[in-house]
C-alpha cells in the first residue's frame, strides 16, 4: 500500500508498504477524511520524538472499516468511523489506574505517527477496535467529526486539566484549533470570563464565537502585563497553555492566582528546560499548580464528544480552513500545515475512494 512518511528528521515523502495485519482485537480501517497537525511538524521537522524512518505520518482521521479481528464484538467491515488520535490498550494496569493515554509506558497510548504507521496510508491498523473506535452517527458531518480525533478533545482536556469551574476566570494562551476548542470548552463549562492570547483575525473571530471575552494581542505587549492590568493585579484563576513555547510557562505563573492551576495541553517540540520563576511561584510555596496531560482518547470520550455536535452544543467544522480533495493532496496540506499562513486554522484533507 502507498503512504506518506516521515523518511528521517526534516525529510517526508510518498513510500510503499505491507498492508497491515489485523489481530483479532483488532481492525483495519481505510480513510475517508484526514486532517494534518501541528504534532506533525514538531515530529518531522523539529526531531521531537527522536529519529523515526519510514514511518506513516497522521493521527487524525474518519475512516471506514475494512476488516476486523475476529474477536471484535461492536464494528463490522463497511462502518463508518471516527478514530482518535490517541488509542490505549484497554487492558492495561496504567488503563486501570485511570491513565490510559500512557498504557505501555509514558505517552505510548499515542501510538499513530509516535510507535507505530499513521493513518496517512491507504489502510492504517487500529488496535482495541471496540475500545478505540467510535460509529459516525448518521447525520454528522465527517469534516467536522474528524476535529474529534485530537483538536477538541486536546483543547477539551485542557479544561479538565486546569479545573475550570462556574464563574472562573480564565486566560486560553494559544488559540489556534487546540486553544480555540479551549476557549469553546471553558464556556460550556462554565468560566465567566475568558481572555484569549493571540493576533491572527480569523482566529480572534472565532474565538469570540466560541465564547472568548478578551482578546489578549501578545503583539501589543507582554500578555502577562496585560492580563495583570485587566484584572486589576489579581490574575486569574485558570490558565491553559495551548500554544507558545517553553517560556511560556513564566507567564502563566504570573498571571495565575495563588491556589489557581494551569493546564498545559501544548506539545513541546524543542529544549530541555521548563522555566518557573521563582518568585511569581511563591517562593515555591504558591500553591499554583501546573498539569500537562496527553488527552485520554478511546471511544467513550469520542462518543460523548460527538453528542455535543448531535445537540448543536458545539460546532468544530468552523476550524477547518482548507480542504483539500484526494489522497494524493496529503503532502500539500500537511506542508501548507508547515508553512502556516495568516488565514490557516485547520487543514482537511477529503477522500473520495
Amino acid at each position: 500500500m502507498k503512504g506518506f512518511a516521515m523518511l528521517g528528521i526534516g525529510k517526508t515523502g510518498w513510500i510503499e508498504k505491507e498492508k497491515p495485519v489485523c489481530g483479532p482485537l483488532d481492525a483495519i480501517c481505510r480513510p475517508i477524511v484526514l486532517a494534518p497537525c501541528t504534532s506533525d511538524i514538531h515530529t518531522v521537522w523539529e526531531g521531537a520524538l527522536g529519529d523515526r524512518h519510514d514511518m506513516i505520518l497522521g493521527h487524525e482521521a474518519v475512516a471506514q472499516v475494512v476488516e476486523v479481528g475476529s474477536c471484535v464484538k461492536d464494528f463490522k467491515p463497511g462502518d463508518k468511523v471516527m478514530v482518535p488520535a490517541i488509542t490505549p490498550d484497554w487492558n492495561s494496569i496504567e488503563a486501570q489506574g485511570g491513565y490510559p493515554m500512557h498504557s505501555g509506558g509514558m505517552l505510548a497510548g499515542w501510538k499513530f505517527s509516535n510507535f507505530k504507521d499513521g493513518v496517512f496510508g491507504e489502510l492504517f491498523h487500529v488496535n482495541d477496535a471496540d475500545g478505540n473506535l467510535a460509529i459516525l452517527p448518521e447525520g454528522i458531518d465527517p469534516v467536522a467529526a474528524c476535529m474529534l480525533s485530537d483538536m477538541v478533545p486536546t483543547g477539551f482536556h485542557g479544561v479538565e486539566l486546569a479545573d475550570i469551574s462556574f464563574g472562573d476566570s480564565v486566560a486560553v494562551i494559544g488559540i489556534g484549533p487546540v486553544g480555540l476548542m479551549s476557549v469553546a470548552a471553558a464556556a460550556l463549562r462554565g468560566a465567566s470570563t475568558i481572555y484569549a492570547v493571540g493576533s491572527r483575525p480569523n482566529c480572534v473571530k472565532l474565538a469570540k464565537e466560541y465564547g472568548a471575552t478578551d482578546i489578549i494581542n501578545y503583539k501589543e505587549g507582554d500578555i502577562a502585563e496585560q492580563i495583570m492590568a485587566k484584572t486589576s493585579g489579581k490574575g486569574v484563576d485558570r490558565v491553559i497553555i495551548a500554544g507558545g513555547n517553553n517560556d511560556t510557562f513564566t507567564q502563566a505563573i504570573t498571571i495565575l492566582k495563588p491556589g489557581g492551576k494551569i493546564g498545559n495541553v501544548n506539545y513541546l517540540g524543542e529544549g530541555d528546560y521548563i522555566k518557573i520563576p521563582r518568585i511569581q511561584w511563591g517562593c515555591g510555596m504558591g500553591h499554583k499548580e501546573i498539569v500537562g496531560g496527553l488527552m485520554p482518547g478511546g471511544r467513550l470520550r469520542m462518543e460523548k464528544l460527538v453528542s455535543l455536535l448531535s445537540t448543536n452544543r458545539l460546532d468544530p467544522g468552523k476550524l477547518v480552513t482548507h480542504r483539500f480533495d484526494g489522497f494524493d493532496k496529503i503532502e500539500e496540506a500537511l506542508l501548507l500545515m508547515k508553512e502556516k499562513p495568516k488565514e490557516l486554522i485547520k487543514p482537511v484533507v477529503v477522500i473520495h475512494w
